[in-house]
């Protein structure tokens, strides 16, 4: 069976480290947790784990990040991987950033600076349960 894994990308350390602590406390350890701290190193990390056979399943990513906004990062995702649930997690997006994302990237919910950890959690929740089940 292959692993399953989540992949939060903020250029904040400690809203990384805020965010996979939060998801980890909640949904354990049947899933792999990783981060990158911007889009192109959130583009390599998934890339990595698909080749090393592990099912990226959700995608937490800032909007505001230098380089890449997050819409764009998303877009990006959606077009080689389609089946990974996005979520953008944001203090600053604009509406027409989070309407790219819904039309261009699928983008399953869009969280809002601060968010409580049953936000986050409910919000991967419901994007894991739209998943196709694999394997039976």
């Amino acid at each position: 069976m292959a692993r399953k894994a989540i992949l939060c990308v903020d250029d904040e350390s400690m809203i990384l480290e805020s965010l996979k602590e939060q998801i980890e406390n909640r949904l354990g350890d049947e899933y792999l947790y990783e981060t990158a701290e911007n889009a192109e190193e959130g583009m390599e990390v998934i890339q990595e784990l698909v080749d090393e056979g592990t099912d990226v399943l959700i995608i937490v990513s800032d909007w505001l990040m230098p380089g890449k906004k997050g819409d764009e990062f998303l877009i990006e995702v959606h077009k080689k991987f389609p089946g990974i649930v996005k979520v953008m997690l944001t203090g600053q997006a604009d509406e027409a950033a989070i309407k790219n994302a819904k039309e261009n990237a699928n983008l399953h919910a869009c969280l809002f600076k601060p968010w409580t950890e049953d936000d986050l959690v409910n919000t991967i929740t419901s994007g894991l349960n739209k998943l196709p089940l694999k394997g039976f």
